[in-house]
């Protein structure tokens, strides 16, 4: 069995534990990083060609919600859904603004960014406009 002089291996491990701590660190910043600008993300969408305006924060709680005169032509359920629906649709485009925060943070591939994209993705599915019901079911005819 090799023999190391104790200076050499102290150094050794020396070196050793500060790069560890320092990649550690430096991950750390980065999943910061990450936390922050998805903290600060909102995503909005809109239907019913332009009558319905919906502002989701990056929690998915609506923040702003936007109706012009059209809606009051509609009967309520009429509304709601519409409502509903294209929160669902700015709820949907969070978790692409979210990849796109984990890439250039954590990077793409990082088991952080598979996690927290993965999360975003499963609450919040990509609903396109042609399946979203209160965008299709508006018939535009000035109820």
């Amino acid at each position: 069995m090799a023999q190391f002089p104790m200076g050499d291996f102290a150094a050794s491990t020396d070196r050793f534990v500060a790069s560890w701590v320092a990649g550690i660190s430096e991950r750390a910043a980065r999943a910061q990083a990450l936390s922050d600008e998805v903290a600060a993300m909102s995503a909005t969408a809109e239907g019913a060609q332009g009558a319905v305006r919906v502002t989701v924060a990056a929690s998915g709680a609506m923040t702003d919600l936007r109706l012009d005169d059209r809606v009051l032509r509609w009967r309520p359920d009429e509304i709601a859904a519409t409502v509903l629906a294209v929160m669902r649709r700015a709820q949907g485009r969070l978790a692409a603004q979210v990849a796109e925060a984990a890439a250039g943070t954590v990077g793409a591939d990082s088991e952080t960014a598979r996690a927290v994209v993965g999360s975003y993705a499963a609450r919040f599915p990509e609903v396109p406009e042609e399946d979203d019901p209160g965008y299709a079911g508006w018939s535009g005819n000035g109820r």
